[in-house]
């Protein structure tokens, strides 16, 4: 198990409980985000939060209430193509 931060008021059972997914993890936030959704700069503001779903992501920047989801590569680097309202929401679209 990491040291990585969790959402506040979550545990890793709730997040793996309404994810579907068993083997979700906590990652370290120190890694690379690029957003790849169009529309807007494809830099990200640094990650705070960052949960890994095998292949999937979802992270949640600093100073920034949204939760985005994206592909996670072996690299540790994400690319982000989808924004979501709440956790819960992020969660259910995985």
């Amino acid at each position: 198990m990491t040291d990585a931060p969790l959402p506040s008021g979550w545990t890793l059972q709730e997040i793996r409980d309404v994810s579907g997914d068993r083997e979700a993890l906590a990652l370290a936030p120190d890694r690379t985000v690029t957003w790849v959704g169009g529309g807007g700069a494809p830099e990200m503001p640094r990650p705070e939060i960052v949960l890994g779903f095998h292949g999937l992501c979802l992270v949640k920047p600093v100073h920034d209430a949204g939760w985005y989801m994206g592909s996670l590569y072996d690299d540790g680097s994400v690319d982000c193509w989808a924004l979501y309202a709440s956790l819960h929401e992020a969660l259910r679209g995985l």
